[in-house]
């Protein structure tokens, strides 16, 4: 076993994985036993500072309930003014996916710092006492994703696939300064899901199924992105959603996790573990609710759970950050709105998100208040762990305008970086007759619909919130495949046919068909149940397209981009060689780098299960698994796959079972 392995078997309490016994996290005495049923004891790896927590102390004495309420406060940016921040006394703001400095989606660097300033500088010219600055939270979760020009890195499903958690933490620092270059010092990221189920809408942004593997990415981001939080490209990272998100019933975005006790500790708790472990500092809680319906225990909306967010993260974990909300999150919990929710901070919320209600929010938690409904003391804790994060992360000491990453446009560019992701993350699954590589002087016909397109490459959370609406333009000096082979190969050696229609296929060495999903995320990506979940019933013209120069005697090579695992044996049987692309970013070249004959091989395993049928969505009973996860092919060592089964798809997914084959 090796040290990284010894490192995350440990923790993440994975018995069958390891074949050792779990034991308390973060404690320097001698391993002993946690039963499996229980959740592990964890420490904080931050020391208690004496000092500062005398100091914060202090602060909090001398602060008004209004100034306190505002603290935990966390307005949209779209809906509140650098004036409003300083009258209100706000804690934090933050941008959504497609929201952007004026609501200019091609706003500079520069604009995206100068808003962040005078957001600061608003909320250090307060009747205070102590001045308290504000911190700005942001999407930015496959690189600095809402801003045009910016580096977007592979989704997390394709980083998985690249098994490299060192990869992940430079990922993680590139992010970081690109985050510090527009003024904002707080990100939203790792995702520490483990995906269960193709048909949730977002299992890319998963990095896999097997926990292990989410544990070492969680550790890798958390301290890629953080650092030391005490230099100039440190950001706060976060930890979400916690928890179990993963694994909801048949995929259903913000639906209910039916895990039992031991599935949640062991399963989707084990991010979180590592997370901690690396001294992540806020956490926002899931949508989901928890269902252990085996035990007859339904703990309900993860927002309004005290059990998870104080008993277990607080308590058993030693998380000492603080607690964020989802967007309007507190709508769900029973009983609660969009602008009035004491049952969840009661539960353990310490920031809400609460984007357009925030007036509303902050008349009504001040009642709360006043009234017993909320506690003085719950309040207390709160602003407490608030300002220790801020405190922690150089805010009080510093302004985030005197980085030296901010405003500086360079500062937002890895695409090296990003070129090496992709080219690492991306699963060669078909290469029958040594089709690949592709000798560099031939002539390449490219096809389909997706080639040429920078949105279907780079998915949800690219510029917008589902990634929609967007041209090649708007990413500013991204590119495409197509753009990719014609700079190494030259314009006059790859033509380009949207379909290939008319097109005399004899006439090329070889076909590329570029396919792919088109740009979805959270919510309007889930495919509900019962329908089937294949890619050419989605996107017919895709097959159409790679039936038009399937057999002509040339041979073709699919890349295929794609969100989840996608079922599309129709599709790969159409090929001769075959490649998950999954959602890989800006950065085509890297794609290039591996399909052309040069220095690099395919390196990328499948870090989810790869379905044998369109009712196939994980590895569970009934589910046909074509190629199991770790499966992926390379230059060195050649894989005569042939010609797939294709199970008939059928009107509905009913059960999950093997279907009658053609």
């Amino acid at each position: 076993m090796t040290r990284l392995s010894l490192k995350f078997c440990l923790p993440l309490l994975l018995l069958a994985g390891c074949g050792l016994h779990p034991v308390a996290l973060g404690s320097s005495a001698p391993a002993s036993v946690v039963p499996v049923s229980d959740w592990p004891v964890h420490r904080s790896p931050t020391a208690v500072d004496v000092a500062m927590e005398r100091r914060i102390a202090e602060i909090v004495a001398g602060m008004t309930l209004e100034q306190k309420v505002g603290q935990i406060t966390q307005p949209e940016i779209r809906y509140i003014t650098p004036e409003e921040v300083r009258q209100y006394y706000i804690g934090s703001v933050l941008n959504g996916g497609g929201s952007w400095p004026d609501m200019d989606k091609a706003a500079t660097v520069q604009e995206w710092a100068a808003l962040s300033n005078r957001y600061y500088l608003a909320s250090v010219s307060t009747d205070m006492p102590t001045q308290i600055p504000v911190i700005w939270g942001t999407d930015a979760v496959h690189g600095h994703n809402n801003v045009a020009g910016a580096t977007l890195f592979p989704h997390n499903i394709g980083l998985g696939a690249a098994h490299d958690p060192a990869l992940v933490e430079r990922i993680g620092r590139a992010t970081a300064r690109q985050a510090r270059a527009t003024g904002i010092t707080w990100v939203f990221a790792p995702t520490l899901a483990v995906g269960e189920n193709r048909r949730w809408g977002r299992t890319y942004e998963s990095y896999s199924s097997d926990p292990a593997i989410v544990g070492q990415y969680a550790d890798a981001m958390v301290r890629g992105l953080q650092g030391g939080l005490d230099g100039e490209g440190d950001v706060v990272a976060t930890a979400k959603h916690f928890m179990g998100d993963g694994g909801t019933f048949n995929g259903i975005d913000q639906g209910e996790t039916r895990a039992t006790r031991e599935e949640m500790i062991t399963r989707h708790g084990a991010g979180y573990y590592a997370a901690l472990d690396a001294g992540v500092q806020t956490v926002m809680a899931s949508y989901n609710s928890w269902n252990d319906v085996q035990a007859g225990e339904d703990y309900g909306k993860m927002h309004g759970s005290r059990e998870l967010l104080i008993d277990v993260l607080r308590g058993r974990l030693g998380f000492d950050g603080f607690v964020v909300s989802d967007w309007n999150g507190i709508d769900q919990v029973p009983g609660c709105t969009k602008d009035h929710c004491a049952a969840a901070i009661n539960a353990g919320i310490d920031m809400v998100m609460v984007p357009e209600d925030w007036r509303a929010f902050i008349t009504n938690t001040v009642s709360d208040v006043r009234e017993g409904r909320i506690p003085m003391a719950r309040l207390d804790e709160a602003v407490t762990r608030i300002l220790r994060v801020k405190m922690r992360s150089g805010l009080f000491e510093r302004a985030p305008s005197e980085s030296t990453y901010n405003g500086r446009a360079d500062a937002v560019q890895a695409s090296a970086l990003a070129r090496e992701a992709v080219r690492k993350s991306v699963v060669l699954l078909k290469n029958d007759g040594g089709v690949l590589p592709l000798a560099r002087d031939r002539k390449i016909l490219v096809v389909g619909a997706s080639a040429d397109s920078l949105s279907n490459q780079t998915g949800g959370w690219s510029l917008t919130w589902q990634g929609t609406e967007n041209t090649n333009a708007d990413f500013r000096g991204g590119t495409t495949l197509l753009g990719a082979l014609r700079r190494v190969l030259g314009a006059d050696n790859v033509v380009y046919s949207i379909d290939g229609v008319g097109v005399d296929v004899s006439g090329f060495d070889a076909v590329i068909a570029v396919l792919g999903e088109t740009p979805y995320a959270e919510y309007n990506g889930d495919v509900r149940h019962p329908a089937p979940v294949q890619h050419s019933l989605a996107y017919p013209a895709d097959l159409t397209t790679l039936r038009t120069v399937s057999g002509r005697g040339v041979p073709v090579v699919t890349v295929l981009y794609s969100g989840r695992p996608a079922y599309a044996n129709d599709l790969i049987n159409l090929s001769d060689a075959f490649v998950a692309g999954f959602l890989p970013g800006t950065e085509g070249d890297g794609l290039v780098d591996v399909l052309l004959g040069g220095e690099y091989d395919f390196t990328g395993r499948l870090s989810f299960a790869w379905p044998g049928s369109a009712c196939s969505t994980g590895e569970g009973p009934g589910d046909i698994v074509q190629f199991a996860r770790g499966y992926g092919l390379s230059y060195a060592k050649a894989v005569t796959v042939g010609r797939l089964p294709t199970p008939i798809t059928p009107a509905t997914c009913e059960a999950q079972e093997p279907y009658a084959r053609e």
